[in-house]
C-alpha cells in the first residue's frame, strides 16, 4: 500500500512517517456503495503495514467538518473509530492517526514529543481547527515553534470557487460575490500566526491532479486517507538541537 501513496515531505522528526493514499490504493470511505468487505480489506492492509513499522494503534473518526481534536493515550491496540472528531494527537510511540479527505486538507504535525493529524476544509479553517490541534499538542509539551507542519494534497485555489458566505466565514471580512479560496494558504497563515515556522505545502491538487486523488468537487465518491505514524523506533531528541542541525544544513 505504501508504494502507491504520496509521501509527506518536510517532517524531519525521528521515527515519524506520513503519507496520503491515492486512487491506486482504493477508497477508504465507509459511506460509499462499495462492498463493505472490499473497503474493510483495505483498512486491514493498512493496519498490517502500520504494524510493520511499529505502530499497533490506529485512531480515526467519522468527521463533521468542525474543530474537535482527540488526544490518544496508550493502553490499547487495534483500530479506534470515533464519531464527531476532525483531529487527532498522540504522544505515545506506536500510534498512527488517520483522516479521510477528498478535497479537504490533511494537516500533518510532527514534534519530538508527539504527532497530530487534522482534517481541514473551509469549515475547519473557519473554526480554527489548527489552533485547537496545536493546543492539544501543547498539553504534552509540543510547543508551536518547535512543530513541523505539512499541508497535504487538497483542492487548489484555481479549482475552488466558493460563495461570499464561505469567503466571509473563512476570512472574517465582508464578501459580495463568488471568489476563489486557497484553503492551504489560509491554514499556512494561521499556523505562522500561532508560531509555527516549519511549514511545508504539497503541490498536488486533488481536483486537477490528473486523477491521482479522489475529488469531491470532481464528482468522486471515494476518499483517500492521510496517515501519520509515530513509530516504536522513535528516539527521544531535543527539538532545539534539531533546529540547530537544520539551520546548519541550510548554511552549508
Amino acid at each position: 500500500m505504501l508504494n502507491n501513496a504520496e509521501p509527506v515531505t518536510g517532517l524531519s522528526v525521528s521515527g515519524v512517517m506520513g503519507w496520503t493514499t491515492t486512487v491506486a490504493n482504493g477508497s477508504f470511505g465507509l459511506g460509499s456503495d462499495e462492498p463493505v468487505g472490499v473497503v474493510m480489506d483495505r483498512w486491514a492492509e493498512l493496519q498490517s503495514d502500520l504494524l510493520a513499522i511499529g505502530a499497533h494503534r490506529l485512531a480515526s473518526a467519522h468527521q463533521v467538518h468542525h474543530n474537535l481534536v482527540s488526544h490518544h493515550a496508550g493502553g490499547w491496540k487495534g483500530w479506534l473509530r470515533q464519531r464527531g472528531v476532525d483531529g487527532h494527537v498522540s504522544d505515545v510511540a506506536g500510534t498512527a492517526l488517520a483522516v479521510t479527505v477528498a478535497d479537504c486538507t490533511p494537516v500533518f504535525i510532527a514534534h519530538p514529543q508527539g504527532v497530530g493529524l487534522l482534517h481541514a476544509g473551509w469549515r475547519g479553517a473557519a473554526a480554527h481547527i489548527l489552533k485547537h490541534g496545536l493546543e492539544a499538542m501543547l498539553s504534552f509539551g509540543a510547543v508551536a515553534d518547535e512543530c513541523e507542519i505539512h499541508l497535504g494534497p487538497s483542492i487548489c485555489v484555481n479549482c475552488y470557487e466558493v460563495g461570499p458566505e464561505v469567503l466571509s466565514a473563512v476570512t472574517g471580512l465582508p464578501a459580495f460575490g463568488k471568489g476563489h479560496l486557497d484553503v492551504r494558504r489560509v491554514l499556512a497563515e494561521q499556523a505562522y500566526a500561532l508560531g509555527v515556522r516549519e511549514i511545508d505545502v504539497s503541490n498536488w491538487c486533488t481536483r486537477c491532479g490528473g486523477g491521482k486523488f479522489f475529488s469531491h468537487r470532481g464528482g468522486d465518491a471515494g476518499r483517500q486517507l492521510g496517515v501519520i505514524a509515530y513509530g516504536q523506533s522513535r528516539q527521544a531528541e531535543d527539538p532545539k538541537s534539531r533546529k540547530a542541525e537544520k539551520l546548519h544544513s541550510r548554511i552549508a
